[in-house]
């Protein structure tokens, strides 16, 4: 086990940047992509059955949203300081913040779980639900909750293993989990005919599909074993994981809040309104999922490098990450840009208003998406490296600083179209928030600094 993880550190710190990267990349990019692909598929499927469906699929991911934001926060926290003690060769210190973090996260799961379920109908309203949406949020939220202990954990698996540079074993419990969710959607939902319910319990049955996998996983090859004797729940650790998983903290729990600012501003429209906007958060959530994959790839490699003191390694990476990103995005942008209604088109083709609001909507978040490249690998950049202050201030800023006062304001001057615009005029704000956050950052990297060993 030992001499796995010394080889391990080896090929961190001295193969060649682009390629190690890339090896690592393929695999995350792979999870997320297919992650994202039966979110997109779960909004399909629903989409078949009416609009109001579609709506409450949207309004309910506010919550998974703080589900994952718990589940990244523990995932992020405890492999960000995993990847550092690797590379410092410390390994007896990782394995215990392997457990602690996952255990961490199941119970924080179970917690969120009895509390959603008690105030199950007061949660819907309040994430924007109307009186024709309400039914339907209630039944697919109540089964989405079940998981809730399964999702986080998962996460924390998938991240720790990512982080140790094992994204391959990560990969494998993602892939089933979402394949199984593809497939019972459409089985549940029309063959079973349970409608909604039926996305609900394919979402639940391939979450705990995909934890019991990645747990079986995590017991094979290099990676760091979960054993309850290694959980060392002292105020140290946790301090640890709150400096490197508060950045994903923020970011995910401000996407929740600004979920619900939107689905209530984009309420006062009408039902397809909330549709439209949904439909185009899983759309930019696909294409995004590259570009987080990718800087995956690179946050072990950075973790690693960090931890051994090769600050220029830190910095050739972080640059072909954000080469690479705002290359894919571009072409993304423009090709969406040119088919946008055919894009939105293929989840709810039955209303052409969802078409409509949609097309605009996703137009508008086109425009500024490649600039997103800049801002996620800025963020991995600073979470990795333990600079908890920029981290958590960037990560708040596209979700919480710029797009709350936005979401409030542009639909007040400007109508439907402030709700439609708000998200590309909170990118291009924090692009330039990221510039001074992180370029002072990166001229320190210049020289390498000798570990001591």
């Amino acid at each position: 086990m030992k001499q796995a993880t010394q080889n391990k550190y080896t090929q961190m710190t001295t193969a060649p940047i682009p390629s190690l990267i890339g090896k690592l990349a393929i695999p995350t990019i792979v999870s997320m992509l297919i992650t994202s692909f039966y979110v997109m598929a779960d909004t399909y499927f629903v989409g078949k059955i009416n609009t109001q469906s579609t709506a409450a699929v949207g309004i309910s991911f506010s919550i998974m949203a703080i589900i994952q934001a718990f589940g990244f926060f523990f995932g992020h926290g405890s492999g960000n300081y995993i990847s550092r003690k690797l590379g410092a060769q410390d390994y007896k210190s990782a394995e215990k913040m392997a457990s602690t973090g996952f255990f961490y996260a199941f119970f924080a799961g179970i917690l969120i779980m009895v509390l959603g379920l008690i105030f199950l109908r007061p949660i819907c309203l309040a994430l924007g639900s109307t009186p024709t949406i309400l039914p339907y949020a209630e039944q697919y939220l109540g089964i989405i909750l079940l998981g809730a202990p399964f999702m986080a954990s998962s996460l924390v698996l998938n991240n720790q293993m990512r982080f140790q540079g094992n994204a391959v074993y990560a990969m494998v419990g993602i892939i089933v989990g979402a394949v199984l969710n593809i497939g019972l959607d459409p089985l549940l939902i029309f063959v079973f005919d349970m409608g909604i319910a039926g996305a609900a319990w394919a979402t639940f049955t391939s979450q705990i599909s995909s934890f019991l996998i990645l747990l079986y996983m995590d017991s094979k090859g290099e990676n760091i074993r979960i054993h309850f004797r290694n959980f060392t729940p002292s105020l140290t650790f946790f301090k640890e994981i709150i400096y490197g998983g508060s950045p994903s903290l923020c970011r995910q729990g401000l996407a929740s809040i600004s979920t619900i600012l939107l689905n209530v501003a984009a309420g006062v429209y009408g039902d397809a309104a909330i549709a439209g906007m949904s439909i185009v958060t899983r759309i930019c959530m696909f294409i995004n999922s590259f570009v987080i994959g990718f800087g995956q790839g690179f946050q072990p490699v950075c973790g690693f490098n960090y931890g051994a003191g090769l600050y220029r390694r830190v910095r050739e990476g972080f640059w072909f990450a954000v080469k690479t990103g705002v290359i894919f995005l571009t072409f993304c942008a423009i090709a969406g840009y040119i088919y946008a209604p055919e894009v939105v088109a293929w989840f709810r083709k039955e209303d052409p208003l969802v078409i409509e609001i949609g097309a605009r909507a996703l137009r508008w978040q086109l425009i500024t998406l490649p600039l997103g490249a800049w801002v996620i690998l800025c963020n991995m950049l600073l979470q990795t490296i333990r600079k908890p202050v920029r981290a958590v201030l960037l990560s708040s800023a596209r979700q919480g600083l710029f797009f709350i006062p936005f979401i409030l304001l542009l639909p007040y001057f400007l109508g439907l179209q402030g709700v439609e615009m708000c998200q590309a005029v909170s990118d291009l704000c924090s692009f330039l928030l990221a510039i001074p956050l992180t370029v002072p950052v990166l001229k320190s990297f210049r020289q390498d600094v000798s570990s001591a060993r």
